[in-house]
């Protein structure tokens, strides 16, 4: 067993290896077979990959603790407190992950960065008119109709003047990957779309008919004008799976390509989630999920300022996957990630992390959890390792 801890603090350990020490501080009530403490600093201290200042600074802690329990009456014979102490060492970095799968962490040389091509996402979208015709919106541009207006952080649509014919006139909105804008609807209803998204809707609503956007894809926070401003008349939110229907609400939609469910979250008022099987209501704080392939409606409860976090500038990783998280950031740094142990995938993280943030202080922030060992930045391409 001391072979084996020794191997696992330089980080040598298999897998199996691994769990075997798990198990044995599952099971064992005697620890003597732990390497003293001193042992442990040392090797700590000895680590090829660590930095110097870091490594002094853990062996400094350890001996300080070593100092102080020398002081206390001992009573057992052997120095039980030295691997009592070393126990708790090597217990604790097996809590954090510190050393989690550390056969993983063996030739660690550090990030290796190639033009970096990498940058935060921005304020930018695509007006399609119904003519076909499109219009690049972006920051530090103005666009200006009869209908609507554009300083290139978003388009807001007029409500003056009745429409010129019966059918009114769709616009589309395409947010490319490393964009968001946000739309107001000559309804007056706001609409705030995340990366990879697009919204269809009419330049005008008519007086007394049903108001009807659709999300064709991606994901979107509406904060809707309420029936009661606009002839009782309801707001839908249609898209390829569901429909939603609101009275005067806050509602996050979250449908992307490629992905299995499409899911609304209701931050306040009512909305009401139909499928062509089922129709279900939402209270404040539920989430309905539909799946891509079906038409069966979930429900469950969800933060749902955790949900809607994006609109503040801020990804809230709650129980993510490095898969899911990796996909979310992809679509917002406009970059491609890949996983060179398809290990780490599942590997979960808890966080929260500013969408204004150069991608490499987020890499960094993840590897220094354990969560990945290192990683690539080449051009726009992510490796993971």
């Amino acid at each position: 067993m001391k072979e084996l801890f020794i191997k696992y603090v330089n980080r040598e350990c298999t897998e199996e290896e691994v769990q075997q020490i798990v198990s044995y501080f599952q099971h064992s009530e005697d620890f003597s077979e732990v390497p003293a403490i001193e042992a442990i600093a040392e090797l700590l201290y000895k680590y090829p990959d660590m930095e110097d200042a870091s490594a002094a600074r853990i062996r400094k802690q350890l001996l300080k603790a070593m100092r102080k329990d020398q002081k206390a009456p001992q009573k057992r014979k052997t120095p039980y407190w030295k691997y009592a102490t070393a126990a708790a060492v090597v217990m604790g970095m097996l809590a954090t992950g510190y050393f989690l799968s550390n056969h993983l962490f063996t030739g660690n040389t550090g990030p290796v960065i190639v033009n970096n091509n990498i940058r935060p996402g921005t304020d930018r979208a695509v007006l399609t008119l119904e003519d076909g015709s499109e219009v690049s919106l972006q920051k530090g541009t103005v666009y200006q109709t009869r209908s609507a207006s554009s300083n290139g952080e978003e388009i807001v649509y007029q409500e003056a003047g009745k429409p010129d014919r019966a059918e009114p006139a769709f616009n589309t909105l395409t947010i490319p990957r490393g964009g968001q804008f946000v739309v107001t609807l000559s309804d007056g209803t706001t609409v705030w779309l995340n990366s990879e998204s697009r919204l269809k809707y009419p330049v005008r609503f008519a007086d007394g008919r049903v108001r009807r956007v659709e999300l064709v894809y991606g994901e979107a926070y509406f904060e809707v004008s309420p029936s009661t401003a606009h002839k009782g008349s309801t707001f839908k939110v249609l898209n390829q799976n569901q429909e939603a229907e609101v009275l005067g609400t806050k509602f996050n939609i979250k449908a992307y390509k490629g992905e299995s469910h499409v899911y609304t979250t209701l931050v306040e008022g009512k909305v009401a989630v139909s499928t062509t099987a089922a129709k279900e209501m939402l209270a404040p704080g539920e989430q309905s999920a539909v799946p891509v392939s079906g038409s069966n409606i979930t429900i469950g409860p969800v933060d749902a300022n955790r949900e809607i976090a994006w609109t503040r500038g801020e990804f809230v990783l709650q129980r993510k996957t490095l898969k899911e998280i990796m996909t979310v950031l992809s679509r917002w740094y406009d970059m491609e990630v890949t996983f060179a142990d398809k290990a780490l995938e599942e590997v979960r993280f808890v966080g929260v992390l500013g969408k204004d943030q150069n991608i490499a202080d987020i890499l960094n922030t993840i590897k220094s959890f354990g969560v990945i060992n290192d990683y690539e930045i080449r051009d726009k391409n992510v490796i993971l390792k």
